[in-house]
């Protein structure tokens, strides 16, 4: 499921909310039984990308999907697009490297049952109960849709890439762009992943 092209000025709505939009390779994680595979939004399996990021999921009992977002994080727990072209370019662990989180929002799968017809927030309760002793991947935690709080976080000078609105009420519709996720990108963001002055 993506967001559709074109950006959405911030909004506030009950049936909405914000989930922090994390910088990095979409990442699709597949569990079974201990095996771990890890693809990203083109379909390239990039488990031995990230191997640490699998070892990680492979704590996970029975099967599951996840969607989510390989990133590196800095310090603050933010995500930073270009140290992480650096360790993909790589294609490979190796000594010395930013590690890689899954910064996980969704899940398709869940003990073996597709719950894409769950509501988002059905779905985002199951991931976060099923990540919660899971070190090494971020679950997403959603925010309230509010414009005041994405103005706080502009004048915070956070510097992330904007927020997804997501529809609480949304199934989860693989490839689709669908109107119930919306970017809503931060002032100052410029594509090809830089800030202006």
């Amino acid at each position: 499921m993506k967001a559709p092209e074109g950006l959405r000025p911030p909004f506030s709505s009950p049936d909405w909310l914000f989930e922090v939009k994390f910088d990095g390779y979409r990442c699709m994680a597949r569990i079974e039984n201990g095996q771990v595979d890890l693809h990203t939004k083109s379909g390239a399996d990039c488990t031995s990308w990230f191997p640490e990021v699998a070892q990680a999921l492979t704590k996970i009992k029975g099967a599951h999907v996840i969607d989510g977002e390989a990133c590196v994080l800095d310090d603050q727990g933010l995500s930073d697009f270009n140290r992480l072209q650096t360790r993909a370019r790589h294609r490979r662990w190796y000594p010395g490297c930013d590690p890689v989180t899954l910064c996980s929002f969704d899940i398709l799968v869940h003990r073996g049952q597709p719950v894409m017809g769950l509501p988002l927030l059905e779905r985002k309760a199951l991931l976060q109960e099923l990540l919660a002793d899971v070190p090494g991947v971020l679950f997403v935690k959603d925010l309230p849709a509010d414009s005041g709080l994405f103005k706080a976080m502009e004048l915070a000078g956070l510097k992330i890439e904007g927020v997804v609105a997501k529809r609480k009420a949304s199934t989860y519709q693989p490839g689709v762009r669908s109107p119930d996720w919306l970017k809503i990108k931060r002032p100052g963001w410029q594509e090809g992943r830089a800030w202006r002055p």
